[in-house]
């Protein structure tokens, strides 16, 4: 099948042409068509499936046809992601002069409610931020979007973006077309069938295998105990290196400052990378991706704000330093690297207090992991330095107000929620006291 069967426009076949894209992946031969037709859609389908383009491409035609601003909003969870998806909507509209804006936290508002006031044709937002315009300014309207996207929408409509949401919806007309894509069905999404007032068209990737990972991703663990497991990671990056030179790694931890804390000590030891967590300035955040997706730097460290949705082709191996304790969150992690028909790896460090966890996991991806072999030997010659390196870069991070930027945000939140000035100051202590006993747990 060819993007010409499915009933597309021939400038949108030959942008996708001239983006070495020849034939739709199965997610797209299924909803496009359907989205085309009116339908509102569910899809769901593997990580590096194509699941952008199966909304992106329906969505600029119709737009072709009857261009005006706000067109389509698309909802995602994380800053980087809704990035990614209006690059891609960039790049195969730019013939039709098409006007994107991104609407996300840790940006300025004033800027962003400008370039909401000039109707941009597609709004990509994360739902936190899209609020907050909703509730604050008057300067732009929702109601006349014709198309909703939710993109990883199991992640938006498990609870944590509740009022957020509620208020968008508020804001949106009653006829539009809702499309939903995830790489992990849920109940919550299964829930949604029921929600909209006419039915939804369905589409799920049909794997035989019954695994939930691409069959080109080779999925590892390896043992370690827990004081040790910062020499592990070192050892399975320099195992790795023997084979590849060149090929991206893409490391997950649990918290922003363990996060910080290993990206810290890597470079220490020698290992270039960049961090990227939730505590880093948006700026600063964008930098650091571009310089992993561009390749200046070869190894990326963070936490699951970069778990989803991220198409970066170089990336071969995925580390998880710390296993996720949803097994989801791991189908999204290791879909990092494997996409679109390419070969990859992921290695999970487990501890003998994760072994529950990685049967869990197992029986959720419907297949086990292998053992990835290290050397032992090399574990004792570098565990004094790495220990040495994790001590220095703690302390050094201990001399700067880490959680300050999180300490305002939530202060300026309680402000306007009306409390008393003696109680904020209440509640930071514990939150101050609750962030650090965490990090000494991890």
């Amino acid at each position: 099948m060819t993007f010409n069967s499915l009933k597309l426009s021939q400038w949108l076949v030959k942008q996708c042409n001239s983006m070495g894209l020849k034939n739709p992946t199965p997610i797209q031969q299924n909803c496009i068509p359907r989205i085309l037709a009116g339908d509102d859609c569910i899809g769901c389908a593997k990580t590096g499936s194509g699941k952008t383009l199966a909304f992106a491409l329906p969505i600029l035609q119709k737009l072709s046809e009857d261009p005006y601003g706000i067109f389509a909003l698309i909802l995602t969870p994380t800053r980087e992601l809704a990035f990614q998806i209006a690059d891609q909507f960039s790049v195969v509209g730019k013939s039709i002069g098409l006007k994107k804006c991104v609407i996300v936290g840790g940006m300025d508002m004033v800027t962003q409610g400008l370039e909401l006031s000039k109707h941009p044709h597609i709004v990509v937002a994360t739902p936190g931020r899209l609020a907050d315009h909703l509730s604050s300014c008057d300067t732009f309207s929702l109601k006349r979007i014709k198309y909703l996207v939710l993109d990883e929408a199991d992640r938006l409509l498990e609870g944590h973006f509740d009022d957020q949401i509620k208020t968008i919806f508020s804001a949106l007309p009653k006829k539009k077309q809702t499309l939903l894509f995830s790489a992990t069905m849920t109940d919550t999404l299964d829930k949604v069938k029921h929600m909209s007032s006419k039915p939804f068209f369905i589409w799920e990737s049909n794997d035989e295998t019954g695994v939930a990972t691409v069959k080109e991703l080779d999925q590892r663990y390896v043992l370690c105990p827990n004081d040790v497991r910062d020499s592990f990671l070192v050892e399975v990056i320099r195992t790795f290196r023997a084979d590849s030179k060149d090929g991206s790694i893409m490391i997950f931890t649990e918290t922003c400052k363990h996060c910080q804390v290993l990206s810290m000590t890597l470079n220490n030891v020698g290992f270039q990378n960049v961090a990227l967590h939730a505590m880093i300035k948006q700026k600063d955040r964008l930098t650091a991706l571009a310089q992993f997706k561009s390749n200046h730097t070869k190894i990326l460290i963070a936490t699951d704000v970069a778990a989803r949705g991220l198409d970066i082709p170089t990336v071969e191996l995925v580390i998880n330093h710390i296993i996720p304790n949803v097994p989801k969150e791991y189908i999204h992690r290791v879909g990092r690297t494997a996409r679109a028909g390419k070969g990859g790896m992921a290695v999970s460090l487990i501890t003998p207090q994760d072994i529950k966890l990685l049967h869990t996991i197992e029986e959720t991806i419907g297949t086990k992991l292998t053992e990835y072999k290290v050397n032992d030997k090399e574990i004792v010659t570098i565990f004094t330095q790495i220990s040495v390196a994790k001590r220095e870069a703690e302390m050094k991070l201990d001399e700067t107000d880490f959680y300050e930027k999180k300490m305002i945000n939530k202060r300026k939140k309680l402000i306007l929620e009306g409390k008393d000035p003696d109680e904020i100051e209440e509640i930071l202590e514990k939150k101050k006291r609750g962030n650090s006993k965490k990090e000494r747990t991890v």
